[in-house]
């Protein structure tokens, strides 16, 4: 049950004896879902670095009293993506034990779903009690799987009147305010406003704007492989269904930046809920910050909640390891991003903005919502947001409407805050 350490005793016995490192495989292969060992026991100082195997998992602090949820103020790693062809230098994410009290830990991948990692039993403890023992590891797992096996029997029984889409959280985001107007310059489209008798503006400035989306709820039953839940959320005109590719998700990889270039590659994509977006930070100083359409080139607020936002990630000219970033898609709605560097020049007005699951068909397709950020050209926008770019390195934002976003740390890709500071002044 618990791995075998040779030094434990020792450090128990000599308090100047170094600290003990155990290294914990996150996920394994053959898409396994289980941390490998699954318990260990730690002593105040030792390390503990967890290696994170291909599918995209999690290191989150839970309760034993509720495996599969997360703890108030508890330590999470955030979703840290690995492709499927990865089979060495895994990225890591490394807990230093401070008490001998017990610790207890989950994926959080597929959360409250009949998928999720922690109800299949992909659950971790530090200093939990020994077989027999009421707060034994034993126990614990027995738990988490009771979580998983009433997913999966809630599923089972679907209701039409399901409460919440478990993938939503983008639901109206860039819609424009509507003004009664002369005939614009676009007609009608299937799904959109009419064109003819109403015009839609940027948030600033005096573009005009695409007919905003019709908008409507929908609840549908999915079926995932031997899994079935009803889900209801925002469809948008040409959005995609709201069936996952997989139980884990695909991952995509979006190059920002490069030598001479302000843009991102590929620079829209259309993704499922569950799928990974992994942003690889090339030179030199940006940052992957969501908008909307009507308001392209400033950061998203909706309801007091702040979109996500990477923060800059600076890149010396000379570097060959890049750092990455990366969302989880919760939903099937159109999702705007741009880069906010403004000096010397904004980026998002030369045209550095990012889509997932634009209506390539219809009027608010990536190229309109290119051809707003350069027609505002950041002017308008410098004008109503705070001056300089700052170098604040990468954070992680958990918005509830946001999605799960996360900060790669540890592996090759990683970058420190040092080196972000350092590289702050680089454009």
């Amino acid at each position: 049950m618990f791995a075998k350490f040779t030094s434990v005793s020792l450090v128990a016995l000599l308090p100047f004896a170094a600290a003990a490192v155990y290294d914990i495989q996150v996920g394994g292969d053959g898409g396994k879902l289980e941390f490998s060992p699954e318990a260990i026991a730690a002593q105040p100082g030792d390390q503990v670095v967890f290696h994170f195997h291909p599918k995209n998992h999690t290191v989150t602090q839970s309760s034993f009293a509720d495996p599969c949820g997360r703890k108030e103020g508890g330590f999470d790693s955030g979703f840290i993506p690995v492709p499927a062809n990865t089979t060495d230098n895994f990225p890591t994410w490394t807990l230093t034990v401070n008490n001998t009290d017990p610790t207890w830990v989950y994926c959080r991948q597929a959360a409250k779903t009949p998928a999720s990692h922690c109800g299949a039993g992909m659950v971790f403890a530090i200093n939990c009690g020994l077989d027999g023992a009421p707060n034994s590891f034993t126990n614990f797992k027995k738990s988490a799987l009771a979580v998983g096996a009433s997913l999966a029997a809630e599923a089972a029984t679907p209701s039409p009147s399901a409460a919440a889409d478990p993938y939503g959280g983008y639901g109206g985001y860039g819609s424009a305010s509507g003004s009664s107007a002369s005939a614009g310059s676009y007609g009608k489209w299937a799904g959109y406003g009419d064109a003819s008798t109403t015009t839609w503006t940027a948030a600033y400035g005096d573009v005009t704007l695409p007919p905003a989306p019709i908008v409507q709820v929908v609840t549908d039953t999915v079926t995932l492989d031997s899994e079935v839940w009803t889900t209801t959320y925002s469809s948008y005109p040409g959005s995609p269904a709201p069936t996952p590719a997989s139980a884990a998700g695909n991952v995509h990889k979006v190059i920002v930046g490069g030598p001479g270039k302000l843009l991102f590659d590929p620079p829209h994509i259309a993704a499922q809920p569950r799928d990974t977006i992994v942003f690889e930070f090339h030179q030199k100083n940006h940052t992957v910050t969501q908008s909307s359409f009507d308001d392209p080139c400033r950061k998203l607020v909706k309801d007091g909640v702040e979109g996500f936002d990477s923060g800059f990630m600076a890149v010396a000219d000379d570097a060959t390891e890049f750092p990455t970033w990366s969302i989880t898609v919760n939903g099937t709605e159109p999702i705007w991003a741009y880069c906010r560097q403004k000096t010397p020049a904004s980026h998002c007005g030369a045209g550095m903005v990012f889509a997932i699951n634009s209506d390539e068909g219809g009027p608010r397709s990536f190229d309109s919502f290119k051809n707003v950020a350069t027609a505002l050209n950041g002017t308008a926008a410098a004008a109503n947001a705070p001056s300089g770019t700052g170098a604040s390195g990468a954070t992680t934002t958990d918005g509830a409407n946001n999605g799960a976003m996360s900060v790669n740390i540890g592996g090759a890709g990683a970058m420190t805050l040092a080196l972000a500071a350092v590289f702050s002044l680089l454009l």
